[in-house]
């Protein structure tokens, strides 16, 4: 206690004497925290919002029509979204059970895969991860739709951001509301304020566009990813990129244009003699007219330049390069998946970017997993077993324990001899499992295993051997069981 006293003396008569300027004080400062006359204007913008006043409901609706509107008219920008959404989406999930009856697991499964297949549900999840890129967020609806060729009539509807909103000035707002989403005390959504109509139909600007239904949470799924603490509504992911996808059309169509007029019979008409002689019998800025394939005669002394054609530049290429590899980086994305083009690529560079992409494909699919194939699945369960005898007596049960997981489509390999030997020394060496493995392809190891059975029985009835029932292999490349970049070269010519 003497000693905190006697530290805290100290303090307060070192702060005297620095205030009476007899101590010299030495303060560390941050460089990006001054304000000079350099980075005043680059830092004008910068403030102190929260997030959800940062993306308010007029800015969120600005930058959604401005990514839309690039992405319906920019091919890489069209390009990037429908690539990335393939790639966390595929061909759909595929669901395994894992309770502790075989037979139960296999009949959900088989019923849950008809009912997503008539629902049309791997089709709307890339519909929704491409309006979460675009839009920033898509919100679905869990309701009853009759025309369901599936036992379970249950149906997944897609809502644009654009409907979920305040409909009014009065109604529903307060400080437990956030643009059209209503929160309890502990800061939990609980329902929703959707439109009848988009804002932007026809029918809307009649007068029937306020009309609106509050629906609750357990009816309401919301995908969009939060980047702040606190924030509600989702922000166009392809935001940081969009005055970068303008700017490259924009060089675009200015290179185009250039090379457009100097590729054409056009020139400039000049003379050397002194203006005031035949020089002032002309206007100047006019025009002549001139047809293309024609020979000309100039009176004397005039004569004709024409334009040189100096578009596109050398630099052209590095310019689209460059800007499509920083707009492709706030997806995640290299550049030879974004550009569509690997020319540049040697298969370890290839390899390298394709690592952190992946990864960040797999954060997709399990996000995707937990906000709308999980609550999806809860509300086909709690269907399924209002049907007397479709599901079995052990998953209708209160207390069943429906432990699933989901698989995606697995990832190709560039070498899939060496992917296979690797494969071969994990599970030899007992440092993998067969379900981790055909989950890697995307394959559920129990019905992997069944369906090798089936043909292994098929072929010794048949009295085929493994190789006889193998298929012949389809290129040169598998022949040799490996990929070099001469063989690339040679399949690619």
């Amino acid at each position: 206690m003497l000693n905190w006293l006697r530290q805290l003396g100290s303090r307060l008569v070192s702060a005297g004497a620095i205030a009476r300027g007899r101590l010299r004080v030495v303060r560390g400062k941050y460089d990006a925290a001054q304000t000079t006359h350099e980075n005043r204007r680059h830092w004008a913008n910068a403030d102190h919002l929260s997030a959800d006043a940062s993306a308010s409901a007029e800015v969120r609706r600005v930058l959604r029509s401005r990514a839309r509107y690039e992405i319906a008219n920019n091919s890489y920008a069209k390009g990037i979204v429908l690539t990335l959404a393939n790639y966390v989406v595929g061909t759909g999930p595929r669901l395994q059970m894992l309770t502790d009856d075989p037979e139960a697991n296999r009949l959900i499964e088989r019923e849950f895969s008809l009912w997503a297949k008539a629902v049309g549900l791997a089709h709307k999840l890339r519909t929704m991860r491409i309006a979460q890129c675009e839009a920033g967020e898509v919100f679905g609806l869990l309701a009853t739709n009759p025309r369901v060729a599936a036992p379970v009539q249950l149906d997944l509807r897609l809502i644009e951001a654009d409907r979920v909103c305040a409909p009014t000035l009065t109604a529903l707002r307060g400080p437990e509301t956030v643009d059209g989403v209503l929160f309890d005390e502990f800061g939990n959504p609980v329902a929703y304020t959707v439109l009848r109509r988009h804002p932007g139909d026809a029918a809307s600007l009649r007068g029937s566009g306020l009309d609106f239904d509050v629906l609750p949470i357990e009816s309401i799924i919301h995908l969009f990813r939060a980047e702040r603490p606190g924030q509600n509504r989702g922000v166009p992911e392809v935001t940081s990129s969009l005055s970068l996808f303008a700017m490259l059309r924009r060089y675009t169509l200015a290179v185009l244009g250039a090379a457009e007029q100097a590729a054409l019979p056009s020139g400039v008409i000049y003379t050397d003699a002194p203006a005031d002689a035949e020089a002032a019998q002309v206007e100047p800025m006019d025009t002549v007219d001139m047809d293309r394939g024609t020979w000309l005669t100039m009176p004397y002394g005039w004569k004709v330049g024409q334009l040189k054609a100096e578009q596109p530049t050398t630099v052209y290429s590095d310019f689209k390069h460059e800007v499509i590899n920083e707009i492709a980086r706030c997806l995640n994305m290299p550049f030879n998946i974004a550009a569509g083009n690997s020319s540049g690529y040697n298969y370890a560079s290839g390899r390298l970017d394709h690592q952190a992409f992946f990864k960040a494909i797999r954060i997709d699919q399990a996000y995707l997993a937990d906000v709308v194939l999980d609550r999806v699945l809860n509300a086909w369960l709690n269907e399924a077993v209002l049907i007397e005898g479709y599901l079995p007596q052990s998953a209708r049960t209160l207390d069943a324990n429906l432990a699933h997981q989901w698989f995606w489509d697995g990832l190709e390999h560039v070498d899939p001899q060496k992917e296979a030997t690797a494969q071969a020394t994990r599970l030899t060496s007992h440092t993998t499992t067969l379900a981790a493995e055909f989950a890697k392809a995307g394959l559920d190891w129990e019905s992997e295993l069944r369906q090798r059975a089936r043909e292994v029985a098929l072929m010794r009835e048949l009295g085929l051997t493994t190789e006889q029932a193998a298929p012949a292999a389809t290129n040169d490349m598998e022949d040799d069981g490996d990929v070099t970049e001469d063989n690339v070269a040679r399949r690619a010519a």
